[in-house]
């Protein structure tokens, strides 16, 4: 049997980020993998979307080249090259993900399904062995909601969607969260009809209620119908397609369409074959941990989103590391998930740190906000992308407490104040920070500068001022 100082369930972020990371000092190290390396960022999720989303962005500027004064005649979306370049662009990045280069690290990469024989010993096909610690970074998957019919009508997740060679002509999108909506943009801008359908009032709950609300906007005027507030209740299939039956407000319509996409959020993937028979604690789907994402077995780990929580890969990568330091080193770390940035790659994009401004009232009482237009920013004008703002929230000290950006490139945008909160850099610092001219990061040395202006001239210096006119009378 062989035996191993750590071994890792999951070849997605979070488990190559540990496998490579305690290779790396010299562990002896197991990387089980059941499906394809990369996990469902690589996939079917992060790396295709984003070049989906880059041929439909290409689609709509040249829809809109008008404006910049440029006449094209005709415009002809090839939907099978656009899923060929996809697909190219995921084997290019899985390069970097591959069994090949994990074993020349020094980890032992076994393909197959993780069987817990008990809580040292995993069964892999024919194959057992044994570890010091095991690590669960298993995953989550799309999850799928209750609906009756639904699973008779036929539907598709992200999974699917990737998959297809053809373009459906008409889409009913379940989930206004951001997987619902970058979907349904891509798909509008490539031609097919697209509604969707969410149970809150806001689109994009969670976010600021402003950015959602422009995002909406922006997609309203692309085509998109939107179906806020609404409950689908039924899925049927007709001879000609499928159909939804919706419900808002006692009244019920349908809506059909030809294929019905599920984004309603996602599940973790704790389905390991004799993972409760070792004591392994799980809440309603996810595997319980501590602050050291330790589970109820103090051996064995959870990193990624099988452990529930903030579901993005910078997130699994970052417990990746945490677990390396915590498995490995005497010296523990706790996650600390305050300064974890989030986007949204719609068009315009959403980018967020940190509380939202109604969050921030509600905990914080008094807090003060700092909006600066892209319409105020010049580059944003000269470029034509001027929809969007920089909003920062800080306390009464000017410490940020969250940021939000939404526009064009929001996610690069972002960064400054994530390393502003991380750091704990009050928002008047960044004031003072040359910014290149003409750049649209302009807009969060201006939203700053709003800061000066209430602290010295809407308040502190009008104040001083007086005191030092009547002390030199």
């Amino acid at each position: 049997m062989d035996r191993y100082d750590l071994t890792v369930i999951g070849g997605g972020s979070a488990g190559l980020t540990i496998a490579s990371g305690a290779a790396s000092f010299g562990a002896r190290v197991a990387l089980i993998e059941k499906d394809k390396m990369g996990g469902d960022c690589l996939n079917y999720g992060c790396v295709p979307t984003k070049a989906l989303i880059r041929s439909a962005t290409v689609a709509a500027t040249v829809r809109q080249s008008e404006k910049y004064g440029i006449k094209i005649s005709g415009l002809e979306v090839d939907f099978s090259a656009v899923v060929g370049r996809m697909r190219q662009v995921v084997n290019k990045i899985a390069e970097h993900d591959s069994p090949e280069r994990f074993r020349s690290m020094g980890v032992d990469v076994l393909l197959g399904q993780a069987e817990f024989k008990n809580a040292n010993e995993l069964r892999i096909g024919d194959n057992t062995i044994s570890s010091k610690k095991i690590v669960i970074a298993t995953g989550s998957r799309a999850a799928v909601p209750p609906i009756p019919g639904l699973s008779e009508t036929g539907f598709i997740t992200n999974v699917e969607a990737l998959q297809l060679d053809a373009l459906p002509k008409s889409l009913v999108i379940l989930g206004g969260g951001p997987i619902g909506l970058e979907f349904a943009q891509v798909f509008a801008r490539l031609g097919a009809s697209v509604t969707v359908i969410e149970m809150f009032p806001q689109l994009l709950p969670r976010e600021d209620a402003e950015a959602a609300e422009i995002v909406r906007g922006s997609l309203v005027n692309e085509g998109i119908h939107f179906m806020l507030g609404s409950k689908v209740v039924q899925a049927k299939a007709r001879e000609n397609g499928k159909v939804v039956v919706v419900e808002k407000d006692g009244n019920q319509v349908e809506v059909a369409c030809e294929e019905i996409f599920v984004a309603t959020g996602r599940q973790p993937n704790v389905e390991i074959p004799g993972l409760h028979t070792i004591g392994i604690e799980t809440g309603k789907t996810e595997i319980v941990v501590d602050s050291n994402l330790r589970t109820s077995v103090p051996h064995i780990f959870a990193a990624g989103d099988v452990k529930g929580g903030l579901q993005f890969t910078h997130v699994a990568g970052y417990e990746g590391k945490v677990v390396v330091r915590n498995t490995l080193f005497p010296i523990k770390q706790h996650v600390d998930y305050r300064f974890v940035p989030w986007t949204i790659y719609t068009d315009p994009e959403i980018a967020h740190v940190g509380l939202t401004e109604r969050e921030a009232r509600d905990r914080n009482g008094q807090v003060y906000v700092y909006t600066a237009p892209f319409q105020e920013v010049d580059r944003a004008v000269i470029d034509g992308e001027a929809e969007g703002f920089v909003k920062v929230v800080a306390d009464k000290k000017g410490r940020i407490i969250g940021a939000h950006v939404v526009g064009e490139h929001a996610g690069e945008l972002i960064q400054e104040l994530v390393f502003a909160m991380h750091q704990q850099i009050p928002i008047g610092k960044i004031s003072e920070v040359i910014h290149a001219y003409p750049t649209k990061v302009e807009g969060l040395r201006k939203a700053a500068d709003m800061y000066w202006k209430e602290r010295l001239f809407d308040g502190g210096m009008a104040s001083m001022l007086k005191k030092i006119s009547r002390f030199t009378r």
